[in-house]
């Protein structure tokens, strides 16, 4: 499954402060129909693309969206801060991730 997410960079503080882009109410409906695809906790592998940097991390559920968090390097590597509306490609397979 792929999904395309464009998005502002938001900050969560969590147990640390890190830095995610919400999916869409529909795309994270989609995932969470199907609890297969989570490993725990809600959370679920992906791949995820943002300009030319591809790395793998987990979408992790929070009041009814999923987050997808975005790597220090990622960030370093493709300019990204706070505030700033992106682009980006989750895939997501149980196939070829676990």
């Amino acid at each position: 499954m792929e999904f395309r997410v464009a998005g502002e960079i938001i900050e969560w503080r969590g147990p640390a402060p890190h830095l995610f882009v919400v999916m869409s109410a529909a795309d994270s409906t989609t995932l969470r129909e199907q609890p297969e695809l989570s490993y725990g906790w809600g959370c679920i592998p992906a791949t995820v693309t943002v300009g030319g940097t591809r790395f793998t991390t987990a979408l992790m559920p929070r009041q009814g969206r999923y987050l997808v968090p975005l790597k220090v390097r990622v960030r370093r590597a493709e300019d990204l801060d706070l505030g700033d509306v992106i682009e980006l490609t989750v895939h997501v397979a149980d196939d070829d991730l676990r």
